[in-house]
């Protein structure tokens, strides 16, 4: 709806919406039932952010779970740096982080995407992501925000599972199944085929060469496997004290 971004500073209400989506419900004739269902919960969700920062003025910097502050993170300067430029050799995330920097918004699945990788792949704080996505949303909304990453991290209030990690390429092929939002943010990739866009180092010498691709050269290698990173997150997560997730 691109509401968001007017929301923080007064523009429009969260009261305004909710009744806005309620009084085209009871059009006659209107057929929003599941579009409409889906916007008052985005509403409702905000507004729950907006709860727990004021009772939990810490949200931002700190864990809603307390047993998560004892989580084996990494100091990974390198690879932070290539998620908040795109270039982390996963063309989902690189077309999100991409758009992201280039336009301030991003759709709320891409957002999942990128902060799951960032989180689970790279074991990068949450903070860190937060912040970025703070200097770069037009949307930026202080509550929302923390409590957003949070719950990906697994550490805030009704959050998602730790464990539950995202796979970059199946989450690419499912909801950008032709490629074209990652040939759109990611031009390097125009020329890939739909069967390698979303995994192109698994693409045959010949058809890398047809499509003008030289991984390590003009598009990177991933910065990790997805096997392997899926596993270290979890032996971070059974490492970790004092939480029952």
């Amino acid at each position: 709806s691109r509401l968001s971004a007017h929301l923080p500073f007064g523009e429009v209400s969260p009261a305004q919406c909710w009744h806005a989506v309620r009084a085209a419900q009871g059009r006659r004739g209107c057929r929003l039932d599941g579009a409409a269902e889906k916007s008052l919960k985005e509403v409702l969700w905000r507004e729950f952010s907006y709860h727990l920062l004021h009772h939990w003025p810490h949200l931002p910097e700190r864990p809603f779970r307390s047993g998560f502050a004892d989580f084996p993170w990494t100091d990974d300067p390198v690879g932070l740096a290539a998620w908040q430029r795109g270039m982390t050799g996963y063309p989902i995330v690189d077309a999100g982080m991409r758009e992201l920097w280039a336009t301030g918004i991003m759709h709320n699945r891409v957002r999942m995407i990128t902060a799951s990788f960032l989180i689970k792949h790279l074991l990068i704080p949450w903070q860190e992501g937060e912040r970025w996505f703070w200097d770069t949303l037009v949307d930026a909304d202080l509550a929302s925000n923390a409590a957003s990453w949070q719950w990906v991290a697994g550490c805030g209030a009704d959050a998602a599972p730790y464990f539950r990690i995202f796979n970059p390429v199946l989450q690419g092929e499912k909801f950008d199944s032709n490629g074209a939002y990652v040939r759109k943010w990611v031009p390097e990739l125009q020329r890939m085929p739909d069967a390698f866009v979303h995994k192109p180092w698994e693409a045959p010498a010949p058809i890398l060469k047809a499509a003008g691709v030289e991984l390590g050269v003009n598009y990177p290698h991933p910065l990790v496997d997805h096997g392997k990173a899926r596993d270290r997150a979890l032996a971070a997560l059974k490492s970790m004290k004092g939480t029952d997730t």
